[in-house]
């Protein structure tokens, strides 16, 4: 079990970040967000694929006057991301978005950075603040132990200049604050997030920036996520592929099932394949994987290739084949069901799949009744 570190809980709209709610998996759009209908249709697969918040880059006031509409036909919290310029942020704000990523030490007039941490103050939307390794300043160095390994010397000047902005924030009695400590070097990321765990009590976003194309960067952050979450560090998280955005929801939630946090998807698990294998099993798991895609809900899937291995992996499984000569053997909660030819075992599975869900979620919601009636009793 994970023990979560404290934190305070703010709200993205209606999704809480902090305290005791859920891990929730962000994304950013790469669109043009002055391009309305490619915005929106990617917000809409992102949020088909399990994504919680969105994030939308807002690097000019055509942007800006594009979120009312980009708002009005979507229903996901929203995040504008702001750089510089205080005049986006309260547009932005006035557009009604959830969030801001806002650096105020990045805005250069005190009375500019009052207006916009105003605006969202009465608004009451929290603001991310942050900063990646890319952009250390050699100020914020000072005091650090240069005897260190360089990725620790990096991590205590990180978490340095996070508090550069953190304290403009608290000054002006604004304390609805997520802060993100992003590197591309993960041991760096790493040491970032646990020097400013024994600081603060702010809620974390978690992410290795610029982790790269789909394959790298995906492992690069299950490690630095990884380890962070498992240690009870983390409220939020995003996975920074080169690559089309649904792959880092898909990527994100995969990791918060990998540890146990979140179970609200379907889960794969599928034999590497050998010479005792009498089932393509490869093609046949790629094919479970897409079939599932879209079916949300607690379940554990078992696509296996032979009798060595098979009949425990898929008795482990809530629902599992078994491979052999053009044929299927079906498992149901560690039960062979039924031998099926091999062209139905992807129908079945997803037919017996969807019946496990839905008496998985009648007994938890009958479970909750239960509950309420004895509580009342």
């Amino acid at each position: 079990m994970i023990n979560r570190r404290k934190t305070k809980k703010v709200f993205y709209g209606n999704v809480a970040v902090g305290g005791d709610s859920v891990i929730s998996v962000q994304s950013m759009t790469t669109t043009r967000t002055d391009d309305i209908d490619e915005t929106v249709a990617q917000i809409s697969r992102l949020e088909t694929a399990g994504c919680d918040i969105v994030r939308l880059a807002v690097p000019d006031k055509k942007a800006a006057e594009a979120l009312p509409e980009i708002l009005r036909q979507t229903t996901i919290p929203i995040v504008a991301d702001i750089h510089f310029d205080h005049t986006l942020a309260l547009l932005s704000v006035q557009a009604g978005v959830h969030a801001l990523r806002l650096n105020p030490g990045n805005i250069k007039k005190e009375e500019h950075v009052k207006k916009a941490v105003q605006a969202a103050k009465e608004r009451k939307i929290p603001i991310r603040v942050g900063v990646n390794q890319g952009g250390l300043q050699e100020s914020w160095m000072k005091g650090v132990d240069l005897t260190l390994p360089i990725e620790e010397q990096f991590a205590h000047a990180m978490v340095n200049g996070a508090f550069t902005h953190i304290r403009i924030l608290e000054e002006l009695d604004f304390t609805d604050i997520v802060i993100s400590l992003k590197s591309s070097d993960v041991l760096t990321m790493i040491n970032a997030h646990r020097i400013m765990a024994s600081r603060c009590e702010y809620p974390f976003h978690l992410g290795v920036t610029e982790a790269g194309p789909a394959f790298q960067g995906s492992i690069k952050s299950a490690i630095g996520i990884g380890t962070l979450l498992q240690e009870g560090i983390g409220d939020t998280i995003r996975i920074s592929l080169s690559d089309d955005p649904v792959l880092e929801v898909k990527a994100g939630r995969t990791i918060l099932q990998a540890l146990g946090i979140r179970r609200d998807f379907p889960e794969i698990i599928s034999c590497p394949t050998c010479g005792r294998v009498k089932i393509d099993v490869i093609s046949l798991a790629k094919k479970v994987e897409k079939a599932f895609e879209g079916v949300k809900g607690d379940l554990k899937v078992a696509v296996m290739g032979c009798e060595v291995n098979g009949p425990g992996e898929a008795g482990d499984a809530d629902i599992g084949v078994m491979g052999t000569y053009g044929k299927g053997l079906l498992f149901k909660n560690g039960e062979i069901i039924d031998r099926i030819p091999e062209d139905q075992v992807i129908d079945r599975l997803v037919e017996e799949g969807k019946k496990i869900i839905a008496e998985k979620e009648q007994a938890m919601k009958s479970n909750k009744e239960t509950s309420t009636v004895g509580a009342k009793n």
